[in-house]
């Protein structure tokens, strides 16, 4: 059986998909661009926009009584790798302890014109 998640404390979809589906003892987040939901903006740097999407990652996750800390695996999608310290250094603060399993990928496009995009898979 599959449980639909959503938040307004992360953005709305942009097509036809779920901010997250709920399965037995799983949640899927989609991936999350690093926009605002209060005021629809996206920050400029890399460093801003990785905080934000894990900040929508965590409000999608809290609303389905999830943590962050119960992630175990993470996809991260950026339109320039040469830029991954610079996302590595603060994602590495959201999981400074038994990170999850991660895989980091350039893609040539975003959304909405992001560097950073975010998905996650998250398990109690």
């Amino acid at each position: 059986m599959k449980e639909i998640v959503s938040t307004d404390k992360a953005p709305k979809a942009i097509g036809p998909y779920s901010q997250a589906v709920k399965s037995g003892n799983f949640i899927f987040v989609s991936g999350q661009l690093p926009i605002d939901p209060s005021n629809q903006q996206m920050p400029q740097t890399v460093s801003e926009q990785t905080e934000l999407c894990i900040k929508n990652i965590k409000n999608i996750l809290e609303s389905a009584g999830f943590s962050i800390k119960d992630i175990v695996k993470t996809t991260v999608f950026m339109t320039d790798l040469s830029k991954f310290n610079e996302m590595n250094s603060k994602y590495a603060e959201f999981f400074d302890s038994n990170p999850p399993a991660r895989a980091t990928v350039e893609v040539k496009a975003l959304p909405k014109g992001a560097t950073v995009e975010i998905e996650a898979i998250a398990v109690k």
